[in-house]
């Protein structure tokens, strides 16, 4: 019975280990310019990733920090809260659309927004107005998403 436990144990063991690993990183820069030569971007500015996954969100260029865009944040997601020109680092642990602002260049539109599991916007995310650049690279990122 002894042996039998351990086995079981050890292949549980393996079992965790093997799915913690298949966890992705993916990293968002933030810039003063992007690839496509637009102002204050995170980039990329849309990513796609599973639950427990880790974000890790880099101020490439000094005077950046990213926070959740307000109401795009699935409901009961630890949030999170970057320091200016520092990293941040955090894992997505419920599926859902999680919205991250630049603070101190919110109104040039730097947001970036990251799709936790399969399926468009929901209503409530969908229906959100924005004003300026922010609503246009806002509507750009929702229909990322929609796009398989």
């Amino acid at each position: 019975m002894r042996k039998f436990a351990i086995a079981v144990a050890s292949v549980l063991a393996l079992g965790l280990s093997a799915s913690a690993s298949l966890a992705a990183e993916h990293v968002i820069n933030m810039l003063n310019k992007g690839a496509d030569g637009k102002a204050m971007v995170f980039e990329p500015d849309f990513v796609r990733a599973a639950v427990g996954d880790t974000i890790k969100i880099v101020p490439v260029d000094k005077g950046h920090f990213a926070v959740p865009l307000p109401k795009v944040w699935p409901a009961g997601a630890a949030e999170v809260k970057g320091k200016m020109n520092a990293e941040l680092v955090f894992t997505v642990d419920k599926e859902g659309f999680y919205g991250l602002k630049c603070t101190p260049h919110y109104a040039m539109g730097m947001i970036a927004m990251i799709q936790v599991g399969a399926g468009a916007a929901p209503a409530d995310v969908a229906a959100l107005k924005f004003p300026g650049e922010v609503g246009v690279r806002f509507a750009a990122q929702l229909a990322k998403a929609a796009t398989p």
